[in-house]
């Protein structure tokens, strides 16, 4: 039942959709062909959804493959940190979590939200109007180029953001270890005398700032630039230019 609801709920003409009921069939799937993105529950007959994931790394790996973790499991803490280096969204299972599935399918299948049936546009409203989690919260800027600054802190501010800037890595740590109360940074990458992964390895190295949301902002999508994101400390990562509707998604997603 919660597998024909989800694909009711995703389902359009941009796109094609194949299911599975196993771990079996969904690492026989991916062995064929490559998926844009996987919607998976940890809960599957034949296979704890964790061991699966691993089954699912060596398969996409090299592939820009988004996964979204849709699931009534349980997950320990250790459990979420393994699952948030290799998931793109954790949803958990509720009344209204389609309502955020439809939200997460569409930004990371790229769907252009005024061309998308009626009933998932207002999905995706019930969604954000349910509650809007930018508003008040502060957010860490960090660029060198100071038009870009302006303009993202000029488009974040329309959120309800509190936008901080920083126009080196050296000054993005000083802002951090200087407040104790910092919700999100956005990183970018390529920066002069400390780049955005060295800037990135040394804020982790503060326990203070091990569960901080880090955002990476690369110049353009290079085979890698994920991973290596990521093990440089960042959550997730966006490319440049940046599609701020986008942007905006992903910052509700990681802040709640």
């Amino acid at each position: 039942m919660d597998l024909k609801r989800i694909v009711e709920a995703v389902k359009g003409d941009d796109i094609l959709i194949s299911t599975a009921l196993t771990a079996k069939k969904a690492v026989e799937l991916i062995q064929e062909k490559s998926f844009d993105c996987i919607i998976l529950d940890l809960v599957l007959p034949d296979a704890d959804g964790l061991d699966l994931i691993s089954d699912l790394e060596n398969n996409i790996n090299g592939q820009e493959t988004a996964i979204i973790i849709h699931s009534a499991g349980d997950v320990n803490k250790k459990q979420r940190s393994k699952l948030s280096r290799f998931a793109h969204s954790i949803i958990t299972k509720s009344a209204v979590s389609i309502d955020e599935l439809v939200d997460q399918t569409a930004l990371f299948l790229h769907r252009v939200y005024k061309d998308m049936p009626d009933h998932m546009r207002e999905q995706i409203e019930t969604y954000y109007l349910k509650e809007d989690v930018l508003i008040n919260k502060k957010v860490l800027l960090v660029d060198d180029d100071v038009r870009n600054l302006f303009a993202l802190t000029t488009a974040l501010e329309r959120f309800g953001l509190d936008v901080i800037s920083a126009e080196s890595g050296h000054e993005a740590i000083e802002i951090l270890n200087q407040n104790a109360k910092m919700d999100i940074v956005l990183m970018d990458i390529m920066m002069p005398e400390l780049d955005g992964y060295e800037t990135m390895k040394i804020i982790r190295q503060n326990a203070r700032h091990k569960d901080l949301t880090i955002i990476a902002v690369t110049a353009k999508a290079m085979k890698g630039d994920r991973q290596r994101c990521i093990e440089s400390g960042a959550s997730d990562y966006i490319t440049k230019p940046v599609n701020v509707e986008q942007l905006s998604s992903l910052m509700r997603v990681w802040l709640k």
